[in-house]
């Protein structure tokens, strides 16, 4: 998933998506890049319309529920968790739409 946040990175701050610039912005990331990944992202962003890709994955998307307020202090763990669960289940669900990108 990094490699595509690399390449919208560099799409909304007008740089050239190129495998020099998705390279330096995962490396300053902490990623350890592969360049076979990023070699199949440049080619498969060859032909897409970044921008339209984005705009269809958000409409597309989810809408994302607010975050919970903080569990009380005296909520159990087991309820910690599965918060944290729907969560993440709701992050996925909004970030689904981004596959479109290679689409």
């Amino acid at each position: 998933m990094e490699y595509i946040y690399a390449a919208m990175i560099l799409h909304t701050t007008d740089k050239e998506i190129n495998e020099e610039n998705v390279s330096k912005i995962l490396e300053a990331a902490g990623v350890d890049v592969d360049e076979a990944r990023v070699k199949a992202l440049i080619a498969a962003l060859e032909d897409v319309d970044i921008e339209e890709a984005m705009e269809s994955s958000a409409l597309s998307a989810a809408p994302v529920a607010a975050a919970p307020a903080a569990p009380a202090a005296d909520a159990a763990p087991a309820e910690e968790a599965e918060e944290e669960e729907d969560e993440e289940e709701a992050e996925e669900e909004a970030a689904a739409g981004l596959g479109a990108l290679f689409g």
